[in-house]
């Protein structure tokens, strides 16, 4: 997923497979495999997945946001339906990619090793804000400048990272 937010094509699409067979699983074991609203479902998940894909916060579990998300469509499709059930809040763990449990200082260092190729302040505003979940006021605050210089940084390392990603520019 943060591979698809700096714009990494190819994980974004990889990603999106990836998931598309975790939801079938998830959808199917609570609808019936034989269901035909199982894909319209996924299909669903997937587009909100898209929509909503820079909601998520790299410091946050993936599974537990995709979760969240799919929890929710099948919520909706329930009161579409009128549909009366309960759902276990504990199968998170059937969306969960092996992937998603890196080892915390292998992903600490690869975090780092990205930020570090950008300029000094401007990975200092995305650590704060983007990893540490600080506040763009209390960034702005504590650096001396204004909220919008922040933010303006934050957006320009951004796209920064994303077209290094993408390939588009050379160090």
């Amino acid at each position: 997923m943060i591979g698809a937010l700096a714009g990494d094509e190819p994980s974004y699409r990889r990603l999106l497979a990836d998931v598309a067979d975790r939801l079938r699983v998830y959808f199917a074991r609570r609808l019936g495999r034989e269901s035909a609203d199982v894909e319209d479902l996924v299909q669903e998940t997937l587009l909100a997945v898209h929509q909503r894909r820079f909601t998520y916060e790299i410091s946050r579990p993936f599974t537990a946001w995709l979760h969240a998300i799919a929890r929710y469509k099948l919520i909706d499709h329930f009161r579409r339906k009128k549909i009366r059930t309960s759902i276990p809040i504990e199968d998170a763990d059937e969306l969960a990619f092996e992937s998603d449990v890196p080892e915390p200082s292998a992903a600490r260092l690869d975090v780092e090793q990205v930020l570090g190729e950008l300029p000094e302040r401007t990975s200092q505003y995305i650590r704060a804000v983007k990893i540490d979940g600080r506040s763009i006021a209390e960034v702005s605050s504590k650096h001396g400048v204004s909220e919008s210089a922040v933010k303006i940084a934050i957006h320009r390392g951004m796209k920064l990272l994303a077209q290094r990603f993408k390939g588009t520019d050379t160090p």
